[in-house]
């Protein structure tokens, strides 16, 4: 197969906007942008196809906004993992635009005990895995196994109530669990219920990421390192018929205005991530439509705490006074304006966030909602109680990408008023990744969480104690304990009251510093339909089609 050539990536200049921030307290205005946020603030979650003309084959090629991670559903922890699998790796559950978990490779939602200690479910008949093995009770048994044990793992936390599972007939699945758990089956919706083959398995062991297997309307044939990821039509997947590719190609193009370029060009088809400030020019161009659907997930900051031998392993406390003093994290957390930061980087476009659950989730609550107040006096005598020099330097690790450099750009302009030289360390974002996995970040780095409908999936993997995300290194029992509680109940106002009550913990401990909530922004040619994208932010391409 041909490789393709790495696209050109420059490096946008800073908004004139950034150098006002710290300044005389007035949030810039960019009325445009403003506008715009109005029309493109209103979800638009597909382009279907409908009745339009289908046009059989053709390769569809898709702009992606980095370089996904591992394609193994065991271990990797980005979104852009996550759009490769949703065509190429099909989960147990899936949930649909309103959120709602809903059967994908399962036939029907599972069946609870009154106790709430096992789940039953069925599995789809007559399907095979893209390398002609059967799919069954039994391959999903191994798929569980193999993310509850795993070295490395990123689902132990996820599964970690999971006491047994077994197949109990050849197309029947039971999971028992130590204590009830409420969001078994929206996990079961993510990368844990992603079902891999046990013939793929058993051949690549740890290297599956090399040569992924699954159930999926494509299959991954080729991967250049940064630059390209190719899917082909796969002709064992049961609904075969129905799909119209022949295939996808994704072209990782990290610069928003360049990947909105090549939309505008016709180079690519489909691209992900678009910056709020192209949705003007996108919304006059006749030839594409705008996607827009805000995030279930958070944008924020990671304070290394603790985090010295890699996630999930027990780790000491890092003897840096940001680390050791949560005071110093509280007036850093008090330093930003996120009002300021949404209006001007993103002309009101995104929302801020204050915490791991979003305003428009069932399970918000008044504590949720809560921002610490921005006040840069106040945090400049904080960090003058805490006997530290000023400005306290913080080197924060972000992707070499425009938005992110212009987001810590912003802050290092407001966190100056409040005492703070914050200091700016640019990687690659796969490096950034593992970075954190290894806690190789010396005080901070920015990383976000594209977000999952039940609240214990924005949370517990990366803040309860020893959990396979948890990048900081963070502990507090009261939390742990409060987590515990919230995910054995399936009443939604208990659940919220509890989620509230760790919210307010978190934000008094300051181990991450939330900024604010984006909105997925997908631009799509007017050539082809049939594309999805829900909050949870992931592209949905199994059954998109070139259209007359």
């Amino acid at each position: 197969m041909k490789k393709m050539h790495k696209p050109l990536i420059t490096t946008v200049a800073v908004l004139s906007a950034l150098g006002m921030l710290a300044g005389c307290g007035t949030a810039v205005q960019n009325n445009s942008l403003s506008n715009q946020a109005q029309s493109a603030s209103q979800d638009v979650t597909s382009i279907p196809l409908g009745d339009k003309k289908v046009q059989e084959g053709g390769t569809l090629t898709v702009g992606l906004s980095a370089d996904p991670d591992k394609l193994d559903p065991t271990l990797s922890s980005s979104l852009y993992s996550r759009y490769v699998f949703q065509n190429s790796c099909e989960k147990l559950y899936d949930i649909n635009a309103s959120g709602d978990t809903v059967p994908l490779l399962a036939s029907a939602d599972p069946k609870i005990s009154d106790d709430g200690l096992t789940y039953t479910f069925d599995v789809k008949q007559g399907i095979k895995f893209a390398d002609g093995t059967d799919f069954n009770a039994a391959a999903v048994v191994k798929t569980l196994q193999r993310n509850m044990t795993l070295s490395g793992s990123a689902r132990k936390s996820e599964l970690k109530a999971v006491k047994d599972v077994r197949a109990v007939g050849d197309y029947t699945v039971e999971i028992s669990l130590s204590q009830p758990y409420a969001p078994l089956t929206a996990v079961l919706a993510d990368r844990a219920g992603m079902i891999m083959s046990p013939a793929a398995l058993d051949k690549e062991g740890d290297n599956f990421a090399n040569a992924p297997v699954c159930v999926g309307a494509f299959k991954v044939t080729d991967r250049v390192p940064s630059t390209s990821i190719t899917l082909e039509k796969d002709p064992n997947y049961y609904d075969a018929a129905n799909v119209h590719l022949d295939k996808i190609v994704y072209k990782i193009i990290k610069d928003p205005s360049i990947r909105a370029q090549n939309l505008k060009s016709g180079d690519v088809q489909v691209a992900d991530n678009l910056a709020p400030q192209d949705v003007s020019s996108l919304k006059s161009d006749g030839s594409l439509s705008l996607m827009s659907v805000e995030s279930l997930g958070y944008q924020g900051i990671h304070i290394n705490i603790a985090n010295t031998n890699g996630v999930g392993k027990t780790g000491t406390q890092i003897n840096t006074p940001i680390a050791k003093d949560k005071t110093i994290r509280q007036a850093f957390d008090m330093a930003i304006d996120r009002d300021k930061l949404v209006e001007s980087l993103f002309g009101g476009l995104y929302s801020k966030a204050c915490s791991f659950i979003a305003d428009s989730s069932p399970y918000a609550s008044a504590e949720s909602k809560t921002c610490p107040t921005y006040d840069p006096a106040k945090a400049k005598q904080m960090l003058e109680s805490a006997g530290v020099t000023i400005p306290y330097p913080v080197k924060i690790q972000v992707t070499n990408t425009s938005t992110n450099l212009q987001l810590i750009q912003a802050i290092q302009a407001q966190a100056k008023e409040a005492g703070f030289d914050v200091q700016i360390d640019q990687v690659e974002y796969t490096s950034l990744l593992s970075n954190l996995d290894q806690g190789k970040y010396d005080d901070a780095a920015q990383m976000g969480w594209s977000g999952r409908v039940d609240p214990d999936g924005n949370v517990t993997s990366f803040f309860s104690t020893g959990a396979a995300m948890n990048y900081t290194g963070y502990s507090n029992t009261q939390v742990d304990d409060l987590l515990k509680q919230a995910t054995a109940i399936t009443d939604k106002a208990k659940r919220a009251d509890l989620y509230g009550q760790v919210a307010k913990l978190m934000r008094e401990d300051a181990p991450y510093i939330y900024l604010y909530r984006q909105r997925y922004l997908t631009g799509v040619s007017n050539k082809v339909a049939g594309v999805d994208v829900y909050g949870d932010g992931v592209l949905r391409l199994s059954h998109t089609a070139f259209v007359a």
